[in-house]
C-alpha cells in the first residue's frame, strides 16, 4: 500500500548511490591511493534550506573521515520512483547503493540485480544489532543482498483523551480483540457523532486494513507458493465476525462507510474516532494534514499479535560496482544511517532546525543495544509526547514483520468487498463472502501465472 513519506520524521531522506557513471579508472588521490567516486541521491530540495544544509555537512564531514571518497549529491525527489525503477534496473543505469521496498526484495535478488554484500557487511558498525529477521529478508543461499533501513509494523492508534473522557485509563490501552470492543463501545456511547472504531471498506484500503487483521490473527492472503488464496480462513472468518458484531450488535463503529485513506485519517483529525488500526506515520498525518492535537495521539502494540503487517525499505548495491564504490557506499550508508548521533539520527540537530522528534518512525534496530541507544536519543531530544508511544516501541520490537503480499493492490481490491459486506450489511453472509473473495483472487492468481 503507499505510504505517506510523513513516517520518516526527522529524517524522510531516503539514501541512494549511483556510480561515477564516466566509464573512466579512478585516478589517484593526493595519497597515493585509488580515488572513488559515488554520487548519492535524495539530497533536499532547494525548498527545505535547513534539511539541505544538514545533509551538505553530512557529506562533507564523511569525505573528510574518508580521504580519497568523493561523494556528489544530486537533488532527486521522490528518491524511490515506481515508474522508472523497473527500467533503470533492466537497462543497468540503476545507482551504485539504492533504494528497493520491502515488497520488492525477492524480485530484485532473483534477478541478479543486487550485489552480493556478504564480504561487506562488517562495514556497518552495528551490523549484529539490526534485526535478524529483516537481514533474514535480505538474504538468499546464505549470502547478503542488503542494508535494513526503514521498518514499519501496524499497531493500534488511539485518542487518548478520548479515552480519558469514556472513563478509560490511556496509559493502559487495550491488549486484545476483546478490551478493543470494549473500549469501542465505551466511546461510542459518549453521544452522537462518537465512533468508537473506525475501519475502512473500500478504494483498496478496506482490503489492506483486512490483511493487517489477518496477519496479526496470524493467517495468511496467501498460500506459501503464492498461486492461491488463504484468506478464507478460520482466521480471515474471525476478523470479519468481529467487525460485524461491533457495527451491528455493539453499534460501536458509526454508520458512515470509509473508503479511500483520506476519510478515515480525516474522522480520526476530527477528534471522535477512538481507533484505528495503523503504523507511527498515522499520528504524523492526523496532526500535520487533518489538524488533530499530538497531544490526544497514541499508539501501541497489535492487539493480540501473531505477526504484523510490515513494510519498509533496504539499500541493495548495483552488481556492476567494482569492490572500491561498494566499500565506500557501504561505508557512507554506515554513517548517514547506521551510527548513533550521526546522520538520521542526529536528533539533536533535527530538534535545533525545528523538526519533529519523537514518534518511533524507524525500528530496524528493534530493542537491540544499539536500538534502545537510539531511542534513548530520541527521547532526550523529543518535541512530541514521547510517553505516548511506549507502548508501541516495546511491542513491535518483538512482533515478526510480514510483508504484503504479491499483486497486493489487485488482491487488496477484492477484499475490499467482504469489508463493505460486513460493514453495510447486517445480514451479510461471511461465509459466502470469503468465497466468492476466494474465487476472485484465485481467478487472478491464475491469470497472472
Amino acid at each position: 500500500m503507499q505510504r505517506s513519506t510523513g513516517l520518516l520524521l526527522v529524517t524522510a531522506l531516503s539514501l541512494t548511490a549511483t556510480a561515477c557513471g564516466s566509464g573512466d579508472e579512478p585516478a589517484p588521490s593526493a595519497g597515493g591511493a585509488s580515488a572513488v567516486s559515488i554520487t548519492v541521491a535524495c539530497q533536499p530540495a532547494k525548498s527545505a534550506p535547513k534539511e539541505r544544509k544538514a545533509w551538505d555537512d553530512d557529506v562533507a564531514t564523511f569525505m573528510k573521515e574518508h580521504p580519497g571518497v568523493t561523494v556528489k549529491s544530486t537533488d532527486q525527489q521522490p528518491c524511490f520512483d515506481p515508474k522508472t525503477f523497473g527500467p533503470k534496473l533492466a537497462g543497468g543505469q540503476m545507482e551504485t547503493a539504492f533504494v528497493v521496498p520491502m515488497t520488492n526484495y525477492d524480485d530484485v535478488i532473483s534477478k541478479g540485480q543486487a550485489l552480493d554484500i556478504t564480504p561487506y557487511t562488517n562495514l556497518i558498525k552495528n551490523w549484529d544489532d539490526l534485526r535478524a529477521d529483516h537481514k533474514e529478508l535480505l538474504t538468499k543461499d546464505g549470502k547478503v543482498y542488503g542494508v535494513p533501513n526503514v521498518h514499519y509494523s501496524v499497531g493500534l492508534v488511539y485518542n487518548r483523551a478520548l479515552f480519558q473522557k469514556a472513563g478509560l485509563n490511556p496509559d493502559a490501552p487495550p491488549k486484545t480483540w476483546a478490551e478493543v470492543r470494549e473500549a469501542a463501545k465505551k466511546i461510542a456511547a459518549l453521544g452522537p457523532g462518537y465512533v468508537g472504531y473506525g475501519e475502512y471498506s473500500g478504494g483498496n484500503t478496506g482490503g489492506w486494513h483486512f490483511t493487517q487483521a489477518l496477519y496479526g490473527r496470524g493467517g495468511d492472503v496467501l498460500t506459501p507458493d503464492g498461486k492461491r488464496a488463504a484468506f478464507n480462513s478460520p482466521e480471515g472468518k474471525a476478523v470479519l465476525q468481529t467487525l460485524h458484531d461491533m457495527r451491528w450488535v455493539d453499534d460501536s463503529m458509526g454508520t458512515k462507510l470509509l473508503v479511500g485513506w483520506e476519510s478515515l485519517m480525516m474522522a480520526m483529525g476530527s477528534g471522535k474516532v477512538g481507533m484505528m488500526l495503523g503504523a507511527p506515520d498515522v499520528i504524523t498525518d492526523v496532526v500535520t494534514k487533518f489538524k488533530g492535537d499530538v497531544d490526544d495521539y497514541g499508539i501501541t502494540g497489535f492487539p493480540e499479535a501473531k505477526a504484523s503487517l510490515s513494510g519498509g525499505e533496504a539499500f541493495m548495491i548495483n552488481p556492476k560496482a567494482t569492490p572500491e564504490q561498494a566499500k565506500a557506499a557501504l561505508q557512507w550508508l554506515d554513517f548517514r544511517y547506521n551510527t548513533v548521533g550521526k546522520g538520521r539520527f542526529d536528533f539533536a540537530r533535527g530538534k535545533a532546525i525545528g523538526n519533529p522528534v519523537g514518534v518511533p518512525d524507524n525500528a530496524v534496530y528493534g530493542d537491540s543495544p544499539t536500538g534502545q541507544a537510539i531511542q534513548a536519543e530520541r527521547e532526550k531530544n523529543a518535541t512530541l509526547p514521547v510517553a505516548n508511544y511506549a507502548s508501541y516501541v516495546e511491542a513491535a520490537g518483538n512482533v515478526p514483520p510480514k510483508a504484503e503480499p504479491p499483486h497486493a493492490q489487485e488482491l487488496y481490491a477484492i477484499l475490499d468487498v467482504p469489508m463493505s459486506g460486513v460493514l453495510s450489511r447486517k445480514d451479510a453472509n461471511i461465509d459466502q463472502l470469503l468465497a466468492d473473495a476466494e474465487k476472485k483472487a484465485n481467478a487472478l492468481l491464475a491469470a497472472k501465472g
